[in-house]
This record gives structure tokens, C-alpha cells and sequence, in this order.
């Protein structure tokens, strides 16, 4: 069983999606699979001013707010997919992961994007297991 799950932390999405989807397992575990976040100011629901260290960080701002929203952290996460415009921007971005998600060291894949939604530089999506209370 599937639920949606859209928190007001984050921004609303700009398609038609959920923030996430939560899925309840046997046992009383649930995986949450967020969508893909982008440095989108929920206030504003513009791209937050800066380059692509500032845009990390309204990433895993936005990805704190839907994960918390499911009662998780970023230390249940098991597997992220990172997207940039440009790899030259790796360095930067492996810079603000690590300090978000270093201790819980999830899976991880990073793409090459030839193109981002609102012309983001970096957007990034986790798949979380945790327990339902």
C-alpha cells in the first residue's frame, strides 16, 4: 500500500507528483521514496540565490522537511540519486552531501543532466526505510 505524502516545508511540486510516497511494509517498516528536490525556496518557489553550494543546501533543506514529514531521517536513508547540470560542480555538491549524509553513508548514483527543472544546478532524490510508529 502507497501513500502520498506532501509536508508544507518543502516547496509544492511543479508537476504532477508527490513530494513523496510512502509504502508500508510487513512488519511495520516502511520505505519512502522521495521525489527528486531542487534548490527551491518553498516560500518563494524560486531558486535560491547562488551558485550550487547554495542550492545543495536548499536541497537537503527540502529533503530534511519530506523526510520528516514521514517521521524519517536523512539517517534512515539507503539510496540517493544525485543529478548536475554540470560534473564540474561534484566537488561542491560532494562537499554539503557529506555533511548531511556522511555518518549514514547511503548508496548512491550521480548523473550528468543535460537539463534540470527551473534550470537548477543540482537536484537530488532519496529512497529512506524506517519504522512506522
Amino acid at each position: 500500500m502507497k501513500t502520498p505524502l506532501n509536508v508544507a516545508g518543502a516547496p509544492k511540486a511543479i508537476g504532477p507528483y508527490a513530494q513523496a510516497q510512502i509504502v508500508r511494509l510487513h512488519g511495520g517498516n516502511k520505505m519512502v521514496f522521495t521525489s527528486g528536490q531542487i534548490g527551491l525556496d518553498p516560500a518563494t518557489g524560486e531558486i535560491v540565490a547562488g551558485g550550487v553550494k547554495e542550492q545543495c543546501e536548499r536541497v537537503f533543506a527540502n529533503l530534511a522537511a519530506v523526510l520528516g514529514g514521514a517521521g524519517l531521517s536523512f539517517a534512515d536513508a539507503v539510496k540517493t540519486t544525485v543529478y548536475l547540470a554540470d560534473m564540474a560542480d561534484f566537488a561542491i555538491m560532494n562537499e554539503v552531501y557529506a555533511r548531511h549524509l556522511g555518518e549514514s553513508l547511503p548508496a548512491r548514483t550521480t548523473i550528468a543532466a543535460a537539463g534540470l527543472p527551473k534550470g537548477a544546478r543540482v537536484e537530488i532524490d532519496i529512497v529512506a526505510v524506517g519504522r512506522d510508529l
